[in-house]
């Protein structure tokens, strides 16, 4: 076990807020390829997102926190909210290979990110720096994703990208954002202690609700 090198999946996103989709994809994760640590990796200045319209990461990283902390696999870094530059994956993960030398890392992505992802920047760095998990949900067409591996892998030249099994959750964030806009419930779809913040805290609500 001593000679085993430490696996680590690395997850990221805005999680704005965070619910229990996201919470699937990594126990599913770590599930299925042994990860000895999942890292919630929260988003700071993004290449795909309007910075405006993100929730404050001092809100974000303390849900994140409530979410996960009943589970010693799960952690949580602020690498690339304090970082200045724009935040490309690439970049992220050759800095987490310099902070955790010697571990193979795992980076978890959605299966609809997977259809673009030779567009990214530098997937080829990212590949280097990495293995990629696709997450594919249960009622999704599972040979669509297999045959776009397999084209990835043949362009790429590598076999550090695989598939993982998710149960089927379709509620996103935005959608919970419009729900608690609308005063709607969004229990059970987010931990209880988030669904409490984001009462206590008067998050994604109209400025005229207050």
């Amino acid at each position: 076990m001593e000679n085993q090198k430490k696996k680590i999946g690395i997850m990221g996103g805005a999680f704005d807020p965070i619910h229990y989709g996201h919470l699937l994809i990594a126990e599913n994760a770590a599930a299925q390829y042994g990860l000895d640590q999942v890292i919630f990796m929260l988003t700071g200045i993004s290449p795909h997102k309007d910075k405006k319209h993100i929730t404050d990461p001092v809100h974000r990283c303390e849900m994140t926190r409530r979410a996960i902390s009943d589970n010693p696999v799960f952690s949580m870094s602020t690498l690339e909210i304090h970082a200045e530059e724009t935040n490309y994956t690439y970049r992220t993960l050759e800095k987490l290979k310099e902070l955790y030398p010697g571990c193979e890392l795992y980076f978890i992505m959605g299966g609809d990110s997977l259809k673009d992802f030779e567009n990214w920047r530098n997937p080829r760095r990212i590949l280097m720096a990495a293995n990629v998990l696709a997450a594919i949900r249960d009622n999704v067409e599972g040979d669509v994703f297999k045959r776009q591996i397999a084209h990835l892998r043949e362009k790429f030249e590598t076999e550090g990208i695989y598939s993982l099994s998710t149960p089927n959750f379709t509620v996103s964030s935005r959608r919970i954002r419009s729900l608690v806009e609308c005063g709607q419930t969004i229990r059970y779809m987010v931990p209880e202690p988030v669904r409490e913040y984001i009462i206590e805290h008067g998050l994604y609500r109209k400025p005229s609700s207050f």
